[in-house]
């Protein structure tokens, strides 16, 4: 990794990180203080085996923070659409990174005049250029809409790629899994249909890569080392869903919902119905979730197994203090401190990260 920073000294600015502050939390004081500044609205990082970051701004950047700079942008990034709520998106590593210098990248990619898809491609990060960049899924049909891309990424232990993709604004194509819209993909590294996937065979005209449905605007994902696959979702007016995802299953949007449309009126049945998944948490009025943590570190012993879900509406973090698969209570944490919290990650010391989303965002460690 030094190799690579060092080829791009002749881009790289001083990231000045901000004075530390101290916050009451219910696992004593914490320290949050700004690691990384100089960000235009950032929506994702990740933690490369080297402890650097590598970094995602919605405009269509991609960076590099080590020993305290931050790189220019990375050469070599396939084509992006960004506008509305697309752009350069999530960012993942692969498993075997430190040999093949591998990452994921999702964002919107331009489909003629007005159109954009969800895409998720892999790519080789050498020095200050992406090479070998390769389509893994895109997301059908394209649409004229930009909002609803969902986009996160997750890597399970045999490599294979979970993916959220939004509704893109069309309601009713989130229960048709003849389409993507509105549901979780999961595919291989290489970007076949996972063969454990539900609709693998493709009966009935639904798309092979699909793993569940019925999802609105799915911005967050992270799994457990038991496994488990947990997405956030956005609401509407309120009706934000924390759901345990499992195969095949159906998750109710917008056939089902705690939340109402912007203008009041209710969202199809209401919160239930029969054959459709309740979810673990919901938040009415909405907190606009964005990234999730699972904690699993050892720095703060109290969290160990809470999720951890970043908030855009009231510029928070919202812990959901987790038993036995159950939501027990919530604890807010930063609100309205540091601004629209758009990406949560836990470090290998425990530490845990995020981001802020705005033209002046930027990156925060929390400590003992």
């Amino acid at each position: 990794m030094k190799l690579i920073i060092a080829a791009l000294t002749a881009l790289t600015l001083t990231a000045s990180p901000g004075a530390s502050q101290t916050f009451e939390t219910s696992a004593g004081p914490v320290k949050v203080e700004r690691v990384v500044s100089g960000l235009e609205n950032p929506w994702a990082f990740a933690f490369l085996p080297s402890g650097d970051l590598i970094i995602t701004e919605r405009p269509g950047r991609l960076r590099l923070f080590s020993e305290g700079r931050l790189s220019g942008p990375t050469e070599g990034l396939p084509d992006i659409r960004a506008s509305g709520q697309g752009g350069l998106l999530d960012v993942a590593i692969a498993p075997d990174f430190g040999t093949s210098g591998k990452i994921y990248l999702s964002y919107a990619s331009p489909v003629g005049f007005r159109s954009a898809q969800t895409r998720v491609s892999s790519a080789r990060l050498d020095g200050p250029m992406l090479k070998d960049v390769t389509t893994v899924f895109t997301q059908e049909p394209a649409q004229s809409t930009s909002r609803h891309f969902g986009s996160r990424i997750v890597v399970a232990d045999d490599a294979s790629l979970f993916i959220t993709v939004g509704d893109r604004g069309e309601r009713p194509e989130a229960q048709n899994p003849a389409t993507h819209q509105g549901s979780v993909i999961r595919v291989t590294a290489d970007g076949a249909p996972h063969p454990d996937n539900p609709f693998v065979d493709g009966a009935r005209g639904w798309r092979p890569e699909i793993f569940s449905y019925g999802h609105r605007n799915p911005q967050g994902a992270a799994m457990g080392d038991d496994g488990v696959l947990w997405t956030l979702s956005h609401g509407a007016k309120g009706g934000d869903e924390v759901n345990r995802v499992e195969a095949g299953k159906n998750y109710g949007w917008p056939a089902i919902s705690y939340g109402r449309h912007y203008n009041g009126g209710r969202i199809g049945a209401g919160p239930r119905a029969p054959g459709m998944e309740q979810p673990v948490h919901f938040w009415d009025p909405s907190i606009a979730p964005s990234g999730l943590a699972i904690y699993e570190g050892d720095m703060f012993p109290e969290w160990r197994g809470d999720l951890f879900a970043g908030a855009l509406k009231y510029q928070l973090i919202s812990r959901l203090d987790m038993e036995g698969g159950r939501v027990v209570s919530e604890e807010r944490l930063f609100k309205r401190e540091f601004g629209r919290i758009r990406d949560v990650r836990v470090a290998t010391d425990g530490a845990i990260w995020f981001a802020t989303d705005s033209g002046d965002g930027g990156i925060y460690r929390i400590s003992r």
